[in-house]
């Protein structure tokens, strides 16, 4: 039976915070995304990823790109939060 993209990318909640991702993974599209913003090819990112395939790839990059404006949002907050906690952490060890 041919697959389609539901089959390879879901969402539930309480895992990769809710956020699409590679089913029976925790790979989120947005890690997807991001290797591919950085100039990696889907085959490099199978060799970086290697217990997902080619076509697991290739879905999360259709989703990406059928949603890009929400995936690069979901992005943009988790740089976001990154820099607020490094920020706070480099603060309190600076105080202590």
């Amino acid at each position: 039976m041919a697959k389609g993209i539901g089959d390879f990318i879901v969402s539930t909640p309480g895992t990769v915070g809710g956020r699409p991702r590679i089913n029976g993974t925790r790979v989120s599209v947005n890690t997807i995304a991001i290797w591919y913003k950085k100039g990696y090819t889907p085959e490099e990112i199978v060799l970086g990823i290697p217990h997902i395939s080619l076509a697991q790839v290739y879905a999360a990059l259709t989703y990406y790109h059928a949603n890009q404006d929400e995936i690069e949002a979901s992005i943009r907050a988790e740089e976001e939060l990154h820099d607020r906690l490094a920020k706070e952490h480099y603060q309190r060890r600076e105080s202590a």
